[in-house]
């Protein structure tokens, strides 16, 4: 809290679709003038990647101190409910400046309760809006004026919606990588997962995760126990997400948690449920490397008939599955060719990570 500022209460509202430095740049000038701020969004109908949870991940993300409020209509209608109001359905994007003005003033005196003493935009429709409050509610709001000419931030939310990869550098990474794609990359011992991995993602432009089932294996000195494989899966995770953030468009995965729940099955016939969890890890595009690549034997590996069984069991794996499967062969060029027509075709399908599907069902036992 600003024990010194200006104002008690600051508003911040928008539809934050996706939210971009002018937005935080607002939002920081509210933080820097006022006790507490408000930051309220909403879009009637909202836009896709950016649902309310979405919007109010990337607000806590970047905002931890402030009351954020992200809502949608199902959240005014249990609000209402719980507050014992008639419900007010939230107006279209394209409805007129006084119906939204009239519609924000209910909601913040009703469902929300609270009335700001200030409100922080960039848009002109900061000072109607300002005197309607302010009439509603029979106290002054003051209109703080930011960056109206977007001189420090020259870019709008719709340009970005247009193409969020290209305008990524308006976007905080914490907010980018909601937007960046999953692409897992599975097969048998030495089918060519690592070496497409790194191929792919050089080819692309961006950053791949390691297996780090196979450095745990040479930590171990190849003696790995169950809880080993439960504390793998819950690694590789972390490392996808942890490069989320230095990735563009794709972050290429050598290896996903149900690699790790097949060997709990091979190695120990037991399989955790915790590790049965991470096996349900959802993907946006699963490409199934073929055993044509010329089996390896680097010490660590079990040998061709081990390979083409495991082959087989991702083949079994992957009918149970609702994401894309892609299944490539042949040499490294052709490999990285039929990735990248699977992602150049789901990039024209405007495919939104994270977008609703039906979750996997658990995979069945190896």
């Amino acid at each position: 809290m600003n024990t010194s500022a200006s104002h008690r209460l600051g508003l911040v509202v928008g539809k934050f679709s996706p939210l971009h430095l002018g937005h935080e740049h607002v939002i920081g000038r509210a933080q820097q003038a006022c006790e507490q701020v408000l930051v309220l969004g909403y879009s009637q109908p909202s836009f896709a990647g950016c649902e309310r949870a979405r919007r109010e991940a990337w607000v806590q993300r970047r905002f931890p101190g402030v009351i954020n409020i992200q809502i949608d209509d199902d959240w005014v209608r249990a609000r209402c409910a719980e507050r014992g109001l008639p419900w007010r359905p939230m107006p279209d994007n394209l409805a007129s400046d006084e119906a939204q003005q009239d519609w924000l003033a209910w909601l913040l005196d009703g469902p929300i309760g609270l009335r700001p003493d200030a409100m922080f935009a960039s848009e002109p429709y900061l000072g109607p809006t300002c005197e309607r409050l302010a009439r509603t509610w029979a106290q002054p709001v003051t209109p703080v004026s930011v960056d109206p000419h977007r001189a420090r931030h020259p870019i709008s939310a719709r340009t970005l919606r247009q193409d969020v990869h290209a305008h990524r550098t308006w976007l905080h990474a914490d907010v980018y990588r909601d937007f960046v794609q999953r692409v897992v990359l599975l097969g048998g011992e030495s089918s060519g997962k690592t070496t497409l991995a790194e191929a792919l993602a050089q080819a692309e432009g961006t950053v791949w995760v390691p297996e780090h089932g196979r450095d745990r294996w040479l930590a171990c000195g190849g003696q790995l126990t169950l809880q080993d494989l439960v504390d793998i899966a819950q690694t590789q995770v972390a490392h996808e997400e942890a490069r989320l953030s230095q990735a563009h468009r794709w972050l290429v995965c050598d290896t996903s948690p149900l690699t790790t729940w097949g060997y709990a099955g091979w190695m120990f016939q037991q399989q955790p449920p915790e590790l049965t969890q991470a096996a349900m890890r959802r993907y946006d595009l699963i490409v199934l490397c073929e055993p044509d690549f010329g089996f390896v034997q680097d010490g660590t590996r079990r040998g061709a008939d081990f390979q083409r069984e495991q082959h087989a069991w991702y083949e079994a794996q992957l009918l149970q599955r609702t994401e894309p499967v892609l299944r490539v062969g042949g040499p490294l060029a052709q490999r990285v060719a039929q990735v990248q027509a699977a992602l150049a075709e789901l990039s024209q399908r405007g495919v939104q990570p994270g977008d609703p599907a039906e979750p996997p069902d658990p995979p069945e036992p190896s």
